[in-house]
């Protein structure tokens, strides 16, 4: 078996083929990590407990709690709690222990760009974001 403690999708453990859902397990897995900064292999991860599971308990009213306090910047606080809890949304769907319940990489990378573009405040996207949800229509960044 090939890949990193921590990082291998759970799939793989039991004899699971090489797939590109077990390749969006691992990039969620690192989402989450670089998100609390906290590591997949820490010893507070026992029991059941794991990067996964904290961050899918804490999403999304207390996901100020376990986000790394170096990601926390002085921009638009609403702006930037907007954006973590959905890159924290997409680290824990991209880390769903089965392979057929994790998002697929294309959606992934559409959503990343769209949080980039609500962050900074420029492109279509954002504004289109930013719009709809000050007119209560269409899915919000939380994912609701």
């Amino acid at each position: 078996m090939m890949g990193s403690i921590g990082y291998v999708a759970p799939e793989y453990g039991i004899g699971g083929l090489v797939s590109p859902q077990g390749d969006v397990y691992s990039y969620g897995i690192l989402l989450l990590e670089m998100f609390t900064g906290k590591r997949p292999t820490e010893d507070m991860f026992s029991d059941g407990l794991s990067l996964h599971n904290l961050s899918k308990m804490a999403f999304p009213e207390r996901v100020m709690e376990i986000v790394d306090s170096n990601l926390v910047g002085e921009l638009d606080e609403d702006r930037m709690y907007h954006c973590l809890v959905s890159f924290a949304r997409i680290g824990v769907a991209c880390s769903e222990e089965s392979a057929s319940d994790r998002m697929d990489i294309k959606d992934v990378v559409i959503e990343l760009n769209i949080i980039k573009e609500v962050y900074l405040g420029a492109g279509i996207h954002g504004e289109r974001h930013i719009k709809m949800q000050s007119a209560g229509k269409g899915p919000s960044l939380q994912g609701d």
